[in-house]
C-alpha cells in the first residue's frame, strides 16, 4: 500500500494543506493500492506564488540554458524508466507494450521541445519592427490520468522551452505514477520554483488555477464540458486558454482499401490506450457495398484480441480505469442496444473468464446511424460503431457531422485520393493508412474538442506573447 502524502513546492516536497484522502485502486484487480493525500485551494496559491517567484529569472535564461534544462530533464526521466513502466501498469492498466512506449514518450517529450526551439526566432524583423517574443507568466498546466507522464511532460517541456513557469494539476487518479515522476523532474535540478505539482480535485485545486489572478495561462487536456468551465473561469482575468478536448474521430474506410489492411487500422484506431483516448477512432464508416465482406473479418479480429493483465507481454487491451468509468461504459454499450444498433461482438459485463478488475469486452456495433448516442457522444472505452455509406461525399458529410472535430483516420490504396478526402475533414488531424504521431506537428481540435495547439512550434507559441518596438535601431 503507497501512502503519498506530499505535493510538490519551491523545490521540495512538502505536505499538503489539505487533509482530503482519495484511494487509488489497480483497475486489473478492482483493488485499493494505495491513498493520496489532496491538495486544496491554499496548496494552488502556494504553488502560483512559488512559480511567480521563479518566473522573472527563467524568462531572462538564454535559449542555451532552457535546452540544457530540458535534456537534463529527459536524462533523469529515462532514468527511471522501468520504475515508471511498473507504476504506469499498476496504476492505470496500460498494456506492457502501449505503456512502454508512453514511458519513451513523455521522456522525449523534452528533446523535442528542445528540439523545437533550437532553430526558433524569438526575435525577428518584421516591416520597421522588432518582434520579440517573450514568454507568457505563470502557467497551469492541468492534466488527465490517461497517459499522466506524456501530458505532465509534454506541457512542462513546452512551457519551460518557453520560459515560462508552471503550477501543475495531474488527476488526483494517477498519483503514484505522479509521485514517481516528480522524483525524476526533481533530480534533474531545476531553479527552485519552475515547476510546482500539487494533487487534488479540479474543482478545488483546477478550479483555484483556473481563476488565480497571477496565472496567465491554462492549458488543459480534458472533457469538453470541463474545458468550457475553464474557459469560463479564466475570461475573468483573460488568460490565454489552451484547451485539447473530447472527440468521436472517424475512420473513413474506401471503397478502394484492402480489407484486411484496413481491418488492423481500425482496430488499431478505435482500441488503443484500453479505448481510452481522445483521437480514437470510433466511428467507423464503410461503404455499404463492402459491408458484408467487412463485418465478419472485423468480429474474428476483435475477437481474437486478447484481453487481460497489462503485465502479458502479449495482452492488447487492459482494464478501464476505474469502477466509475467501467460504469460509464457499459451504459454506452446498452444504449446502442436500446437505440436499434445491431451487436456484432462484445456487449455488456466482463469478458468470459473475469470475475474482478474494470474489464470490458471490446464490443462492435453495425446498423449504426449518426444520430444514435454511440455515434455522436464520446464513450472513452473500447466501443466502435460501424455507420455504412454509399458515396465519399456522404462518409465526408457524416465524418464532419459532430461538435468534435479532433482527430480523422483515412484508409485508402490510392493516397492521392486519401489525401483529398482529408483535406475536406473538420478536423485537426488526420492520419492516412496508420501514419504515426509526430510530435513536431501541431495537435488540437476544430469545434467543441479545443481552443489552440499543442507540439512544435504552433505549440511554443501558445505560450508566447509578440512584442512589436517601432523604432528600434536593430538587433
Amino acid at each position: 500500500m503507497r501512502n503519498i502524502d506530499r505535493i510538490y513546492v519551491d523545490g521540495k516536497f512538502v505536505a499538503p494543506h489539505g487533509v482530503e484522502e482519495f484511494k487509488l485502486f489497480n483497475p486489473a484487480k478492482g483493488e485499493v493500492i494505495g491513498k493520496v493525500r489532496l491538495g486544496d485551494e491554499q496548496d494552488a496559491r502556494r504553488a502560483v506564488a512559488a512559480a511567480k517567484r521563479a518566473f522573472p529569472a527563467l524568462s531572462r535564461t538564454s535559449k542555451a540554458e532552457r535546452i540544457e534544462m530540458l535534456r537534463g530533464l529527459h536524462d533523469a526521466v529515462a532514468k527511471r524508466t522501468a520504475d515508471l513502466l511498473a507504476a504506469m501498469i499498476e496504476e492505470y492498466g496500460a498494456p506492457r507494450e502501449r505503456a512502454s512506449w508512453m514511458v519513451r514518450y513523455a521522456g522525449d517529450a523534452f528533446l523535442n521541445a528542445a528540439k523545437t526551439i533550437e532553430s526558433y526566432e524569438f526575435t525577428r524583423r518584421i516591416g520597421s519592427a522588432e518582434v520579440v517574443m517573450e514568454p507568457v507568466g505563470v502557467v497551469a498546466l492541468i492534466t488527465p490520468w490517461n497517459s499522466n507522464y506524456g501530458f505532465i511532460c509534454s506541457k512542462l517541456g513546452t512551457a519551460i522551452a518557453a520560459g515560462c513557469t508552471a503550477a501543475i494539476k495531474p488527476s488526483e487518479m494517477s498519483a503514484i505514477q505522479t509521485d514517481l515522476l516528480t522524483e525524476c523532474l526533481d533530480a534533474a535540478g531545476l531553479p527552485d520554483g519552475v515547476f510546482n505539482i500539487v494533487n487534488g480535485r479540479g474543482e478545488v485545486v483546477g478550479a483555484e488555477l483556473a481563476s488565480h489572478p497571477d496565472v496567465s495561462k491554462v492549458s488543459f487536456t480534458g472533457s469538453t464540458a470541463v474545458g468550457k468551465s475553464i474557459l469560463r473561469a479564466a475570461a475573468d482575468t483573460m488568460k490565454r486558454v489552451t484547451l485539447e478536448l473530447g472527440g468521436k474521430s472517424p475512420t473513413i474506410v474506401l471503397d478502394d482499401a484492402d480489407i484486411d489492411t484496413a481491418v488492423c487500422l481500425v482496430i488499431d484506431a478505435g482500441f488503443q490506450n484500453n479505448g481510452q483516448a481522445c483521437i480514437n477512432g470510433t466511428r467507423v464508416l464503410v461503404p455499404k457495398d463492402m459491408l458484408d465482406a467487412f463485418l465478419p473479418r472485423l468480429k474474428r479480429a476483435v475477437e481474437s484480441m486478447k484481453v487481460g493483465d497489462p503485465n502479458d507481454s502479449d495482452t492488447v487491451l487492459g482494464p478501464i480505469v476505474s469502477q466509475k468509468q467501467y460504469e460509464r461504459v457499459e451504459g454506452y454499450i446498452r444504449a446502442g442496444t436500446d437505440e436499434g444498433a445491431t451487436l456484432i461482438t462484445g456487449g455488456e459485463g466482463l469478458p468470459e473468464g473475469f470475475t474482478s478488475g474494470y474489464f470490458v469486452r471490446p464490443t462492435v456495433f453495425a446498423g449504426v446511424t449518426n444520430n444514435m448516442r454511440i455515434a455522436r457522444e464520446e464513450i472513452f472505452g473500447p466501443v466502435i460503431a460501424v455507420i455504412s455509406y454509399r458515396t465519399e461525399q456522404e462518409a465526408i458529410e457524416i465524418s464532419n457531422d459532430s461538435t468534435y472535430g479532433l482527430s480523422a483516420y483515412v484508409i485508402s490504396s490510392n493516397r492521392a485520393r486519401a489525401e483529398a478526402v482529408a483535406r475536406q475533414l473538420q478536423t485537426g488531424r488526420v492520419s492516412i493508412n496508420g501514419a504515426p504521431h509526430d510530435p513536431m506537428a501541431p495537435f488540437g481540435g476544430y469545434k467543441q474538442s479545443g481552443i489552440g495547439r499543442e507540439f512544435g512550434v504552433f505549440g511554443l507559441e501558445e505560450y508566447l506573447e509578440p512584442k512589436a518596438i517601432l523604432g528600434a535601431t536593430g538587433f
